[in-house]
């Protein structure tokens, strides 16, 4: 993907996540409103191994960390990272060793930061980095480590409540004696001690942790789901729970030959299977939302003003794509406006789709033209970006593939035809041929898409402005009149002498 070559070189930062099951370095570059991870690693430790009977980090893991973690100081170091910051969680907040743990990683890290967090202060990190990619968050946020489960109560975008709980899958098996019915009581009376979960009845229940996101890569791979991305992937609460029922029952052999499950997780997914079971029964929501932004997301956010936080992460996605890869930035401003016509009475969430499809429709203006269309979909389609939903995915790659020149049903887009209903295909349609019109018209400069207009009433009528350089030749012609069809009308065109 070409980059500006005048692209400045932008600050980065980095975070070490040292939980009691694994211990992972991200390093995000620059300050936009979707985190973008540059360097993403991940260790498992088991930190939090034996803590419930010992009282003590693992000696095992804390020899590995040793290691580990001065691998991460170096890559921090020689990527210019700063700050760099270490957040220790539940085994290292709990362990009697942990201070002394702590006290030796900081003499052999002199450039690092250290926090152990307490258990409100990792509830509203992870909180944080839900909101981060879905600012109107509305129910309850489970999240699941090696020690600890954080519940937190989310009101519209508002964090509420939050308790801390000791169900983490390590802490949860040792304390049932790795007996999972002996965990589904321990889980179960645990949760009941949380008296606010039922506001969740008929809301959203947000799973973040590693446990929870494999468990939804098992569904994705059991479903044949079309699309591999865990963030925003959502099933019903009826599906979660056959899920977890199938998982929390499942023997080690059956794990191992489920299609879809890491290697490393068979023996902590049917605790966390067991807590999900529990969790679903407590808050009887709507649908379970798997969100792959958590403590270190959360941790990138509060560093940001309050005017960055509250961009739309949507929108902001879009205008990242316009700055990397459009040839005017400038133009989707104009496009949104000369687009309107042709949406009247459109719901809001719709016009922001549509204003993120026209930051974004210049995206595949560097591709090779033989294969344009195609790599802004998938570009599109698989992009990064915490903010954008599956079905906001597959409407955004639809309509550039088809502001390409595409066909709607081409082999290619077969992923947005299975996640889209045929009236949100036909809106894609419809935007994705008024964007290639105006391309046309304009070769993507906002002065010549100035001199064009168009209006809707019996007919669609193209008004061009005389003198001004864009004129109705055949391919022009033979856009609107498609354009047209896409609206059931007919296509007129109006010359208007230049004012």
């Amino acid at each position: 993907m070409p980059l500006s070559p005048s692209r400045p070189h932008l600050p980065r930062s980095a975070v070490i996540d040292l939980g009691s099951n694994s211990v992972r370095l991200v390093v995000f570059e620059g300050h936009a409103r979707n985190p973008v991870a540059i360097f993403n690693e991940k260790a498992v430790l088991r930190l939090g191994r034996g803590l419930q009977s010992t009282g003590q980090l693992n000696h095992e893991g804390v020899a590995q960390a040793l290691t580990v973690m001065h691998r991460y100081a170096a890559i921090a170091h020689s990527m210019g990272a700063t700050p760099f910051e270490v957040l220790a969680t539940a085994a290292v907040r709990d362990a009697s060793n942990g201070p002394d743990f702590v006290r030796e990683l900081a003499r052999r890290m002199p450039d690092a930061s250290f926090r152990v967090l307490s258990g409100e202060e990792e509830a509203d990190m992870s909180a944080a980095g839900l909101l981060c990619g879905i600012p109107a968050a509305d129910g309850i946020l489970a999240d699941i480590g090696g020690g600890s489960l954080e519940m937190v109560r989310l009101a519209t975008g508002k964090r509420m409540e939050a308790a801390t709980l000791r169900l983490g899958v390590l802490r949860l098996a040792e304390r049932a004696d790795g007996d999972p019915v002996r965990a589904r009581a321990i889980a179960e009376a645990d949760l009941g001690t949380v008296k606010w979960l039922g506001y969740g009845a008929e809301r959203d229940l947000y799973l973040v942790g590693g446990a929870w996101r494999a468990l939804a890569r098992i569904h994705i791979a059991q479903t044949n789901y079309p699309l591999s991305i865990v963030h925003h992937y959502t099933i019903s609460r009826e599906e979660a729970r056959d899920l977890a029922g199938v998982i929390a029952s499942a023997s080690r052999r059956q794990l191992d030959r489920t299609p879809g499950v890491p290697r490393r997780r068979s023996d902590d997914l049917p605790y966390a299977a067991v807590v999900l079971r529990r969790v679903l029964r407590a808050v009887s929501p709507r649908r379970v939302v798997f969100s792959a932004n958590g403590l270190r997301e959360g941790w990138y956010m509060q560093r940001m003003s309050a005017e960055g936080t509250d961009v739309d992460p949507m929108l902001a996605a879009g205008r990242d794509y316009a700055a990397r890869f459009a040839r005017d930035p400038a133009l989707p401003p104009a496009l949104l406006a000369w687009t309107d016509a042709l949406f009247p009475g459109a719901r809001p969430e719709f016009r922001r789709l549509r204003e993120t499809a026209c930051w974004m429709s210049d995206t595949g203006s560097y591709d090779h033209p033989d294969y344009r269309a195609e790599q802004a979909y998938l570009r599109i389609l698989r992009q990064p970006g915490v903010g954008l939903d599956h079905h906001a995915r597959a409407f955004l790659a639809l309509v550039t593939a088809i502001r390409y020149d595409a066909e709607p049903d081409a082999p290619f887009t077969a992923t947005s035809h299975s996640l889209l209903c045929a009236e949100t295909i036909q809106h894609a349609t419809t935007l994705g041929i008024a964007l290639r019109l105006a391309y046309t018209l304009s070769a993507g400069t906002p002065d010549l898409l100035a001199a064009t207009r168009l209006e809707t009433g019996r007919t669609l009528t193209l008004h061009l402005a005389e003198g001004s350089g864009v004129f109705a030749g055949e391919s022009v012609t033979r856009r609107l009149e498609r354009l047209a069809q896409a609206l059931g009308l007919d296509a007129t065109t109006e010359l208007a002498k230049a004012a």
